[in-house]
C-alpha cells in the first residue's frame, strides 16, 4: 500500500511518562506506515526542558507558528515532588501555558462519543464543547509567601502618570498572596475564537464568570464578550445561535441538567477544571479531544489528559498496562486532518477520518482498554493491554484502507 504524501510538515512535540510510550506506538503503528510526512520534532520531556532551561518549549511554539499545525504529547508540569524525582534545576512552568501564551490561542475540548458508552450525566445527549481562555490568571500569576506582619499592596504606575495603590491585605501574621493579570487583546481574541467555533460547530455559546464578586476583573471579560457578540450578532442570528452570559455557579448547575450541544466559554482556571468535569461526565478523560487555536489560524492538537504517571511506574516494573490511547490518537488525527485541510489535500483528511473510524469501530465492537469497561453497555468480558488496543486499531485501519466505504 503506497503511503499518502503530506505536503507540509507537522510539528511534533513529544512528552513524558506513559503517554510518551503510547506516543511512540501510535507513530510506529498508526501514522508512519501510512503517511509520508515530515515531522519537525521537539522533545518536551521534562528532562530536555530542564537541560535547555526550557528554551525548547519556546522553540516548539514558534515552530507551530511557522508551520501552522502541531501535535503534542502530554507533559509533566513539575511541582516540588517532581523536581526532586527528576533532579530538575527548578519547577519549570506549564509547557501548555507557555505555548498558549506565545500563540495567543484558545483551547477547545470536545468529548468523543461512541454508541456503547452512556454519559454519567444522564441528560447529556450531545457534546459539550469547552472553550478555555489560554492566557493569564493563575498560570501567569506572581506569588509571595508572607512570613511576618506587613502590608501587601497592588501598585500601578502608568507611563507618565501618578501611581495608584490598592491595599491587598494588612497581614497580622503569616499568609500567602498572588497577583494575576490579563490582557484586553487576549480576552478579545478569546471571545472572537469562541464565536468562530460556535458558528463552525453550529451550537449555542455560553460564557460564565463571577462578575458579582469580581466586579472589575471578571466584569471586564463579561463586557468584552458582550461587545464581540453584538458585533457578530447578524452572523449568530443568521446561524440560529444564541449567546448567554451566566454566573459560573449558575452555569455549572444548568450544564448538568442540559442535553448538551453548546460551547461553554470559560476563563483559564475554570476551563481547566470544567474540561475534566465534562470529560468524566461523558465517560473518560481519555475520550476528549483538545485543540489550541490561535487568532492567526495556527493549531496545536493534544490529548486532554496527563501523563498517566501510575501506569508508567507499572510499565517500568515490566508489568502490563491497559492505558487508554484514544485521546492521543485523536490528537494525531486532528493534526493530520487540519494539515490536509490547510494544504488542500483531501486524501490526507480522509486518512485522519479513517483512523478515527477505526478507533470508534474497535470501541463499539467491545475492543477497549480497562478504564472504559465499566462505562460500557453491554460490558466487554475482557479488556486489551495498551499495545493490544493500538494493534487492534492498526488492524482495523489496514482493513478500512484496503476496503474504503
Amino acid at each position: 500500500m503506497a503511503k499518502i504524501k503530506v505536503a507540509t510538515p507537522i510539528v511534533e512535540l513529544d512528552g513524558d511518562e506513559m503517554t510518551r510510550i503510547i506516543w511512540a506506538m501510535i507513530k510506529a503503528k498508526l501514522i508512519l506506515p501510512f503517511l509520508d510526512v515530515e515531522l519537525k520534532y521537539f522533545d518536551l520531556g521534562v528532562k530536555m526542558r530542564d537541560e535547555t532551561d526550557d528554551a525548547i518549549t519556546t522553540e516548539s511554539a514558534h515552530a507551530i507558528g511557522r508551520y501552522g499545525v502541531g501535535v503534542k504529547c502530554a507533559t509533566i508540569t513539575p511541582d516540588a515532588e517532581r523536581v526532586e524525582e527528576y533532579q530538575l534545576k527548578k519547577a519549570w512552568p506549564s509547557p501548555n501555558g507557555q505555548i498558549r501564551s506565545i500563540l495567543d490561542g484558545t483551547v477547545f475540548r470536545k468529548p468523543i462519543l461512541v454508541k456503547n458508552i452512556t454519559p454519567a450525566v444522564r441528560s447529556w445527549q450531545k457534546p459539550i464543547i469547552l472553550g478555555r481562555h489560554a492566557y493569564g490568571d493563575i498560570y501567569r500569576g506572581v506569588e509571595l509567601v508572607v512570613d511576618r506582619p506587613g502590608r501587601v499592596e497592588i501598585v500601578y504606575t502608568p507611563a507618565g502618570g501618578a501611581e495608584t495603590r490598592l491595599l491587598l491585605h494588612d497581614f497580622k501574621g503569616p499568609g500567602v498572596v498572588m497577583g494575576i493579570h490579563n490582557l484586553e487583546k487576549s480576552i478579545r481574541s478569546f471571545a472572537r475564537a469562541c464565536i468562530t467555533c460556535a458558528l463552525s460547530e453550529k451550537v449555542d455559546l455560553w460564557f460564565s464568570a463571577k462578575d458579582t464578586i469580581s466586579k472589575k476583573y471578571h466584569a471586564f471579560f463579561k463586557s468584552v464578550f458582550e461587545e464581540e457578540t453584538r458585533a457578530h450578532g447578524a452572523e449568530l442570528s443568521h446561524a440560529g445561535i444564541s449567546y448567554r452570559y451566566m454566573l459560573i455557579d449558575d452555569a455549572a448547575a444548568q450544564a448538568v441538567k442540559h442535553e448538551g450541544g453548546f460551547l461553554w466559554a470559560l476563563c483559564n482556571y475554570d476551563g481547566d477544571v470544567f474540561s475534566d468535569v465534562v470529560a468524566s461526565g461523558f465517560g473518560s478523560l481519555g475520550m476528549m479531544t483538545s485543540v489550541l487555536v490561535s487568532p492567526e489560524g495556527q493549531f496545536e492538537f493534544e490529548a486532554a489528559h496527563g501523563t498517566v504517571r501510575r501506569h508508567y511506574y507499572e510499565h517500568l516494573k515490566g508489568n502490563p498496562t491497559s492505558t487508554n490511547s484514544v485521546a492521543s490518537i485523536f490528537a494525531w488525527t486532528g493534526a493530520v486532518k487540519k494539515r490536509g485541510e490547510l494544504d488542500g489535500t483531501p486524501e490526507v483528511v480522509r486518512f485522519g477520518e479513517t483512523l478515527e473510524a477505526a478507533v470508534i469501530g474497535c470501541i463499539e465492537a467491545g475492543t477497549v482498554t480497562k478504564d472504559l469497561v465499566p462505562l460500557m453497555t453491554p460490558r466487554p468480558r475482557a479488556h486489551e493491554t495498551t499495545e493490544g488496543f493500538i494493534d487492534a486499531v492498526a488492524g482495523r485501519l489496514r482493513s478500512l484502507m484496503r476496503n474504503p466505504g
